[in-house]
């Protein structure tokens, strides 16, 4: 179909509607915008799952909590509108935020649990933001295939739990990282880190890739793994802070004791300006 840009909800309602009707799938990839190739990863994977993807693009104002970087999120609308139809993107839906949040809303979505970890602990009210946009796009777009990163491990878990507890008759994928040749996961804000940031910032996947073998090796106990992720990162990033360092289970996001088959190591750090996070399933044979 011809590559289509909609800025209202009702315009994205009467497409996917009439998408429907001529019996036409549909895939979701929400993102915030200043798109990378991880972004265009996830479109490529919803071509493979549905006749037509939508990309949305919303800076997402209830997800930022105040002193976050809301107002200085990368934006570069017309480069994603490039990159995305050259990925094979057919549809994009950049709705505004006061149609998003008219004046009197008051209706919000919670997950409770798997929200407290993590990053939850540290961004108490990170989810909830997370969990009502994501209504809103399904309500909106009315996909049939949601697709969505490993890179935001606790997200996808998040959202994958809340589409089955509505019962949303959605297909939910959660594809895997995409990473620079050092190891660096992508992410937007990358951008921010100035050179020598950007050189520390690689301790992220290092730490974990060196969990990850020391699991190989016969290494369980996550009081060591985590005492060895926070060496490596000292060393290689002298300026960071480590927000934190933990170990879940991959479907529930309960922290374990010692490591099991489907244990997941997760971290987020401070190097500069820039807040990362990164995850790296340690357990079992994949990765």
């Amino acid at each position: 179909m011809k590559f289509t840009v909609t800025r209202s909800i009702k315009a994205q309602q009467k497409l996917s509607r009439s998408l429907a009707v001529r019996n036409k799938s549909i895939a979701l990839v929400p993102t915030m915008g200043y798109l990378h190739d991880g972004h265009l990863a996830l479109i490529r994977r919803g071509l493979k799952e549905a006749d037509i993807v939508v990309t949305s693009i919303f800076v997402n104002p209830s997800q930022f909590a105040p002193g976050e970087d809301f107002a200085r999120y990368p934006r570069d609308t017309q480069g994603d509108l490039k990159k995305i139809k050259s990925a094979g993107g057919q549809i994009v839906f950049i709705p505004k935020a006061p149609d998003m949040y008219p004046d009197d809303f008051q209706t919000w979505v919670d997950v409770t649990d798997m929200t407290k970890a993590l990053e939850g602990r540290s961004r108490p009210t990170h989810f909830r933001g997370v969990t009502t946009i994501v209504t809103k796009l399904f309500n909106i777009v009315r996909p049939d295939v949601a697709v969505f990163g490993m890179k935001d491990y606790q997200q996808a878990m998040v959202l994958r739990q809340m589409t089955r507890d509505l019962n949303w008759p959605i297909k939910f994928i959660i594809a895997p990282t995409v990473r620079e040749k050092d190891g660096l996961a992508l992410s937007s804000r990358n951008k921010y880190l100035s050179p020598a940031q950007r050189r520390e910032a690689v301790a992220l996947s290092r730490s974990l890739k060196a969990a990850r073998q020391a699991v190989r090796t016969g290494k369980t106990d996550i009081k060591l793994l985590g005492r060895e992720m926070t060496r490596i990162i000292k060393e290689t990033a002298p300026s960071a802070k480590i927000d934190y360092i933990a170990f879940t289970a991959m479907q529930t996001l309960q922290e374990v004791k010692t490591v099991g088959p489907d244990t997941m190591a997760s971290l987020a750090v401070q190097i500069g300006p820039v807040r990362l996070i990164d995850n790296m399933k340690i357990g079992g044979g994949k990765k």
